[in-house]
């Protein structure tokens, strides 16, 4: 399945004399969005493969993984299990959209402390998990393992070889990985980290299989699901002046910082840039809560 690729019309690119492109891949399900659909893809065959019914998985309260997990085991007649980090949600899960529509969904979930949590790539707490719930599938947080990659290599297409540059929002450094492994001699891929700190750079430097990359770390916002006044105002003007909706957590910083970098007059004119639409967008709703809470603009729907 390939998803579609759409000019961004903007005054500023018009300004800069810069071409950019955003890849759709929001659009390539109405459920199992974006890179998740990627990442899923020959992990749920390797699942049927293995003769496995169940998929368990980890996340947080908001995961666009959960979400698109508990609609992917649905589809594909797997049992499926969330490991979702913060204890204090068992009492309360009902109220949070993501994980209500992932119950809706059939995923069943388990909450754990954020200090357990840590401990999710341990075998022995793995084996625990086992002794709970029986034998399963593990797809690891944020789908990310050398299945993933291999779904993600799929997203670049020989009609992608015009482009100078090819961007992406990073959370684990699968989809750059992907990318990156995929990309055409002549193409750079430019990294924008959702967290704070650099260790993804390792991360993707074990994964990855050229050189012809970077990882920019300057617009994560304070880290992982941290967000302003400013980003909100950016998403909703981008949404009004090029009808294309942006998550808050990847692809919305992404853009944020591909456009600062034009405006900064990074890249010389007549660049042409591609931008990986990751998906995300379930998780506006439950931003919006959060936001709501704290009096700050809302992301328009």
């Amino acid at each position: 399945m390939q998803s579609i690729n759409q000019l961004v019309e903007h005054p500023l690119l018009s300004e800069k004399q810069v071409t950019l492109v955003l890849k759709r891949e929001d659009l390539l399900h109405p459920f199992i969005s974006g890179n998740k659909y990627r990442k899923l893809k020959y992990n749920l065959l390797a699942a049927k493969a293995e003769d496995q019914n169940t998929l368990l998985t980890f996340g947080g309260a908001y995961s666009n993984h959960i979400a698109a997990t508990a609609y992917a085991a649905k589809e594909k007649g797997f049992r499926a299990i969330g490991v979702v980090r913060g204890e204090e949600l068992e009492n309360s899960w009902q109220s949070n959209s993501t994980l209500s529509r992932a119950y809706e969904d059939g995923m069943r979930f388990k909450f754990i402390s954020r200090n357990d949590y840590r401990k999710k790539e341990d075998p022995e707490f793995i084996e625990q998990l086992r002794k709970e719930f029986g034998e399963f599938y593990l797809v690891p947080e944020g789908g990310t393992n050398s299945l993933a990659i291999k779904g993600c290599e799929e997203i670049l297409t020989h009609n992608d070889k015009e482009f100078n540059i090819v961007c992406t929002s990073a959370g684990t450094g699968g989809t750059a990985s992907g990318l990156i492994n995929a990309s055409f001699s002549h193409q750079r891929i430019l990294g924008f980290s959702a967290l704070k700190g650099d260790f993804l750079k390792n991360d993707i430097q074990k994964l990855a299989s050229n050189d012809r990359w970077d990882l920019n770390t300057d617009y994560h916002f304070g880290g992982y699901a941290k967000i302003s006044e400013d980003l909100i105002n950016f998403i909703n003007d981008f949404k009004e002046k090029t009808k294309i909706p942006l998550d808050p957590i990847y692809t919305g910083k992404m853009m944020f910082g591909l456009f600062d970098m034009v405006k900064l007059d990074i890249f010389v004119p007549n660049t042409k840039i591609l931008a990986i639409h990751t998906g995300g967008l379930q998780g506006i709703a439950g931003m919006n809560s959060v936001l709501k809470k704290k009096n700050l603009p809302l992301l328009n729907i």
